[in-house]
């Protein structure tokens, strides 16, 4: 029987049916699961989340541990923690991606500096109440645009890997990048795709003149505050208007990136045919790019859990611009931790374009000993594998701390920031 309950009520053994509120202000990537981690109770309780919907069909809830119970838990994460960081500092080599993506990752790294600067100057500048000059960023959007011709997979994995603090200006290079890959996965010529990307740079102008008490607020927003956020497409639009380098392809996507195919979304509703296809190809890697950064408010989400999340929300998405989407990305974006046949735990290191659900991975921890392991190289599609992807995993469960360090050299990444 389901029942309606607040989350100070909820306890372990518990089986959560559905959470309310925006999927937002959810901590989890999941919603139908018996809580059995002190962990997990605690992040509910911590959210903006304040009630939710429990199934006592499938969970009994357990009593709350005593003071002894609660150290047998902080020692054995302690105890987890303490192994896995052993073995990321007893890693003797970086990974090794494939040729072609690592020449460009070194090349990512340089587009990222660049893009975090020059939106960051652009923002500013609206932000003092100065003329746009959308001019400044055709340069970045060339280098952005070059870079994911030659390997999308690249500037793609490397933007998502944004700071909560660098949100606000990489979220724009991050965009831009996906929008250059989609554009290029649906046939558009290099010219389009730049014009794809622009409206991607250029699609979230109007956040700058949200305050940042508003933006970057961690608990539920009121009626007002929502209807100051849902300002920032038309604002957005208002900004850009009589700028010489915004075409009206730019304008288009900043105005209706969020509306959605069913009518539900803003700020006019509109549905189907009335959207077009730049705006609903703005909509999926806006979203995308939202739900797995790190935010002020609240940690991203795994990269696999987020496709499959993104799937199930029917009337959110164009079809076929999703499917097109989950192709340049893969079903299991690099980055995620996925779980193999063998038992071993693995991060997603590189797409296989011809064989979605077998990329190149890079194993690391073994499920059956519960202890990590060499990390290794593994090509899932290579004659004579017999390993399999078997499923995704919650990185957060398992507490890795260097976690994108398997799939990505540290410096690399240190270098991008």
């Amino acid at each position: 029987m389901l029942k309606r309950v607040a989350v100070s009520e909820v306890r372990l053994g518990m089986h959560l049916e559905r959470l309310e509120g925006p999927w937002l202000a959810h901590p989890f990537w999941r919603t139908r699961f018996t809580i059995e981690d002190a962990a997990d109770l605690a992040r509910l309780r911590g959210s903006a989340v304040t009630h939710c919907w429990i199934d006592d069909a499938h969970g009994w809830p357990q009593p709350e541990p005593s003071d002894d119970d609660a150290v047998a838990v902080m020692t054995a994460v302690a105890t987890q923690g303490a192994r896995v960081a052993a073995a990321s500092a007893a890693r003797v080599a970086p990974p090794q991606p494939g040729s072609e993506l690592a020449s460009e990752l070194g090349r990512a790294v340089g587009i990222v500096k660049q893009g975090r600067a020059a939106v960051g100057a652009l923002l500013n500048e609206v932000r003092l109440g100065h003329a746009v000059d959308a001019r400044t960023c055709l340069p970045l959007v060339e280098e952005i645009s070059g870079s994911v011709m030659r390997n999308p997979g690249a500037l793609i994995s490397l933007a998502r890997l944004k700071t909560a603090d660098d949100y606000s200006y990489m979220h724009s290079v991050a965009v831009c990048a996906l929008m250059v890959a989609l554009g290029r996965q649906l046939g558009m010529d290099e010219a389009a795709c730049r014009t794809a990307g622009l409206a991607g740079l250029l699609h979230d102008l109007g956040k700058a003149l949200v305050p940042l008490e508003i933006l970057n607020k961690p608990g539920r927003l009121t009626d007002a505050e929502r209807c100051v956020i849902q300002a920032h497409p038309q604002q957005g639009h208002d900004l850009l208007l009589g700028c010489a380098a915004v075409g009206s392809e730019a304008l288009d996507v900043c105005l209706h990136h969020h509306e959605r195919p069913d009518g539900q979304g803003y700020p006019f509703g509109l549905a189907g045919g009335q959207v077009s296809l730049l705006a609903r190809m703005g909509a999926v890697c806006d979203v995308y790019d939202a739900i797995t950064s790190n935010r002020p408010y609240k940690p991203g989400w795994d990269p696999a859990e987020s496709i499959a999340q993104m799937g199930s929300w029917s009337g959110q998405f164009d079809p076929d611009v999703f499917k097109a989407f989950v192709h340049i990305l893969g079903i299991y974006p690099t980055g995620s931790l996925v779980r193999l046949a063998s038992g071993r735990l693995a991060v997603v290191q590189e797409q296989n374009p011809d064989a979605l659900v077998l990329p190149v991975v890079r194993v690391f921890f073994s499920t059956r000993s519960q202890m990590p392991i060499p990390p290794r190289r593994l090509e899932l599609a290579a004659p004579g594998c017999k390993d399999r992807i078997v499923g995704r995993e919650d990185p957060a469960r398992w507490g890795f701390p260097h976690l994108n360090d398997l799939w990505i050299d540290g410096d690399l990444l240190r270098r991008s920031r």
